[in-house]
């Protein structure tokens, strides 16, 4: 399986073939988290409606949600202007950090 090829034209990978996607809750604009995807893991998302990941520390795709049971069901999917970016718009079910917190920004807030 292969990537849409003008979607695959208009995006700008960086040197390892990756672009981030900025995971958004897409009923209340809610960012979630950010994850990495290739050519392949963007097609398997837009595919199956389930976003799929390229995990840099494991170096393997991930499905969220398939060990968690904490599923992202992809409602829609957008490149930024530049093509360098992914935004996913998800009803995410549980929690989207690995920690267990609602998103992966809720700990560390620089400037409140």
């Amino acid at each position: 399986m292969s990537l849409d090829p003008d979607i695959a034209a208009r995006l700008k990978r960086g040197p390892d073939g990756l672009v981030p996607a900025i995971v958004q809750q897409y009923d209340s604009g809610e960012v979630l988290m950010l994850a990495w995807m290739d050519d392949e893991a963007l097609h398997r998302t837009l595919t199956t409606g389930r976003a799929t990941y390229w995990s840099r520390s494991r170096q393997e795709y991930w499905v969220k949600g398939n060990t968690s049971g904490h599923v992202q069901h992809v409602k829609a999917v957008a490149l930024d202007c530049d093509g360098d970016t992914v935004l996913l718009k998800v009803d995410q079910v549980g929690a989207a950090c690995h920690t267990g917190d609602r998103t992966c920004f809720d700990a560390d807030a620089l400037l409140p």
